[in-house]
């Protein structure tokens, strides 16, 4: 308890002796604050052992009470000792409240021995006046310590959450890499708060495309958590048992700007890594233009396409070979044709009047389009082919 001003030489001594005479009652006065304490929250007791926060207390009113008659220019104890206890006290974890509270507890507890020293020299009236000229100066140097320790304390806190914020991200990416080593899914488990085996999805997001959406954190029985990355933003999906992708479809709908892929369900955290391809697969299969969210389940097709690129490329050639031939123009019309007649499962009626067109040039279109590719739409085996075809080309 040290800040110091000015004083005289015989307020000095006076005021020394009486900080040694308060010493020689340290034991007892520390005996009583940890009484105070342990009267005033529980919790105390229950953060370190007793023994220890004795010592350390002892320790700390010592150096104040030292601090309070040292010569003015000498180091301030009291204060590198409170930015110590305030950062050993965030690593312990007790409450910050309370870490003030010991300090001011601690405080009072001087202040009021200091005066029964003065009043105890009645044949000195002189020292009670002394002290009382120091009151300004005790509890400047007890709001002091108090300071420190409380930003010191703020600081570590930060700090340790920074680590552990750190430490949960290097888990989760390792999950997300597939990595395989002994306790990562419990560690990681036990870290986010998620159970070690349930259902899970990957949701994974185009970067270039990602905007100041405001990612879902939670809804309809289920939990994400986000990790950006350089070329994509990668959500893990805690989902409540029975729940399926259906409702995260819903979250993401119009808060993530896609395009992206969800992966289908899995069964733990263990298997993250395989749920994070299966969605980047997913993702593949979205054309550049694509804004959308898809589901893995419902692109098998195209994702057998996008998976094996080689065959994708002689598929295109096989299939579209003369078709490549043609103008850039003509080319983009008949395959614009063939998507749309496929959306409309079929109906040249309905792929018309999207198209603004009759639906004998559907017909027209269509048929240019058999004779290019010496295949016809009318056999099964053919139209598998002219559409993994289309999707390839699109992809590519």
């Amino acid at each position: 308890m040290g800040a110091r001003r000015r004083r005289t030489g015989h307020d000095w001594k006076l005021l020394t002796e009486s900080c040694t005479a308060l010493l020689e009652r340290l034991p007892e006065l520390v005996d009583e604050h940890m009484r105070q304490l342990a009267e005033h929250s529980p919790v105390y007791g229950e953060f370190l052992p007793y023994d220890q926060q004795w010592r350390e207390a002892e320790e700390a009113m010592r150096i104040g009470i030292q601090t309070m008659s040292a010569p003015r220019d000498s180091p301030r104890r009291d204060l590198e000792y409170a930015e110590e206890a305030g950062r050993r006290r965030a690593q312990q974890g007790l409450p910050l409240e309370l870490l003030v509270h010991a300090y001011r507890a601690a405080g009072y507890l001087v202040w009021d021995a200091l005066m029964e020293e003065g009043a105890a020299a009645g044949q000195e009236p002189e020292r009670l006046v002394v002290l009382m000229r120091s009151a300004t100066m005790v509890w400047s140097a007890v709001d002091a310590q108090a300071a420190v320790a409380t930003e010191a304390y703020r600081a570590t806190e930060m700090e340790l959450r920074r680590r552990t914020d750190e430490r949960l991200q290097a888990l989760l990416d390792a999950l997300l890499e597939g990595q395989e080593a002994p306790g990562l899914a419990a560690r990681a488990a036990a870290g986010l708060d998620l159970p070690e085996r349930g259902p899970y999805a990957v949701v994974v997001l185009r970067s270039e495309r990602r905007e100041s959406y405001r990612r879902p954190v939670e809804g309809d029985g289920f939990r994400f958590i986000w990790r950006m990355r350089a070329d994509c933003e990668v959500g893990v999906i805690a989902l409540a048992d029975g729940q399926g992708l259906d409702g995260v479809a819903r979250a993401l709908d119009g808060r993530c700007s896609g395009p992206g892929g969800i992966s289908p369900v899995v069964a733990g955290l263990a298997e993250l890594g395989r749920a994070r391809r299966l969605a980047e697969l997913a993702l593949r299969t979205c054309p550049p233009d694509a804004t959308a969210v898809v589901r893995l389940d419902q692109r098998m097709p195209t994702a057998l396409v996008v998976s094996q690129p080689e065959l994708a490329g002689r598929l295109v050639s096989d299939v579209f070979g003369s078709l490549l031939e043609l103008e850039p123009a003509d080319r983009a019309v008949l395959l614009e044709t063939l998507d749309m007649w496929l959306a409309c499962e079929g109906s040249a009626g309905r792929a018309a009047g999207r198209l603004y067109c009759h639906r004998n040039t559907v017909f027209n279109r269509l048929r240019r389009l058999e004779q290019l590719t010496s295949r016809s739409l009318a056999r099964p085996r053919d139209l598998i082919e002219m559409t993994l075809a289309l999707d390839a080309y699109r992809l590519s």
